[in-house]
């Protein structure tokens, strides 16, 4: 992959973005304010929840300007070899959800490989993480929306890391638009190269290099089970991934190979700071019945469950969602 594509690909984005916040800027809108009732913790640790500082972030989104920090490190979840010996390769693992993912993968064995844009600080930062379990972390920055970047991603990661069990198809387009004649055809191209294309090219790149008991996992999303009024183009790449996880499913199911998904509720990654109006993001997650986003290292165990052949041989073409009691 080419620094001239990536850059491109970028600029592309951020285009995109700037013709949203223009929009957004133009019109007026009267927000109530609301009494925001206590955020339920029902986990390992507590977690942040609105308000959260003002903030938006330029397109792709780096975790490192992202205030609080997602949390992924998982230091209540102990590892027990589910997935020893295995190579996975995670696209978008540079930051929230992947690199959560990526961490707990090598906390269960595995050497990973991540497939990111630009936003090499993250993914550093993730390769760091990876190793400090003990695994191999290789990076393979590109845009998921060309298939030769897929099909070198996949040969990479074969070629250094000796073989591939595991596909997470985790990148992500996503800003809203609030007006449905503001959706741009450019818009609407990008949402559905990076979030349709890069996972049939992902797939069909890795699956030639999948043996029985090989795992495929897609991040969908509960906007393509309920879908979002501002985020339509989304919702619809969201909807088509569940039902491509299934159709796989059946398609590759005698091969040994299983598919899943993952649909997440809101989760606080650079994704939604670099979709939303800052005062949107400050009250991220607040309408789910646990007021609050999920963190990523909470969904993270969600992928190790489906790419552990003790944990789910039996499951595929199945949605997981994850959507903080929806």
């Amino acid at each position: 992959m080419t620094t001239t594509s990536i850059v491109k690909a970028t600029k592309k984005q951020r285009a995109i973005q700037k013709q949203v916040d223009a929009v957004d800027e133009a019109r007026t809108k009267d927000r109530q304010k609301v009494d925001q009732p206590a955020a339920v913790q029902a986990g390992a640790r507590i977690y942040p929840a609105p308000p959260f500082p003002k903030q938006h972030l330029p397109k792709p989104g780096h975790e490192t300007h992202v205030d609080p920090a997602p949390l992924y490190d998982a230091p209540y979840y102990t590892g027990s070899g589910k997935l020893h010996g295995k190579v996975a390769l995670i696209t978008g693992g540079d930051s929230g959800i992947g690199r959560a993912v990526a961490v707990l993968f090598a906390r269960e064995g595995a050497d990973v490989a991540i497939g990111y844009l630009s936003e090499h600080e993250d993914a550093k930062q993730t390769k760091a993480a990876v190793e400090a379990e003990g695994r191999q972390c290789l990076l393979l920055p590109g845009d998921v929306c060309r298939r030769d970047y897929c099909d070198d991603a996949v040969l990479q990661t074969v070629k250094r890391l000796g073989r591939l069990d595991v596909l997470v198809n985790n990148a992500a387009f996503q800003i809203h638009v609030a007006a449905f004649e503001d959706l741009t055809a450019e818009h609407f191209d990008m949402t559905l190269k990076t979030n349709l294309y890069g996972y049939f090219y992902m797939a069909q790149a890795a699956v030639k290099h999948m043996r029985s008991g090989a795992a495929i996992i897609n991040t969908g999303s509960v906007t393509g089970i309920e879908g979002s009024k501002e985020l339509l183009d989304y919702s619809m790449t969201k909807g088509g991934i569940h039902a491509f996880t299934r159709a796989l499913a059946a398609n590759l199911v005698e091969r040994g190979i299983r598919v899943n998904a993952v649909a997440p509720g809101p989760v606080w990654t650079p994704l939604n700071p670099s979709d939303k109006e800052a005062s949107d993001v400050s009250m991220f997650g607040a309408k789910t019945p646990m007021k609050r986003p999920a963190q990523p290292e909470e969904i993270a165990p969600a992928y190790v469950f489906l790419a552990s052949p003790q944990c789910s041989s039996y499951i595929t073409g199945e949605i997981l969602p994850i959507i903080g009691g929806y």
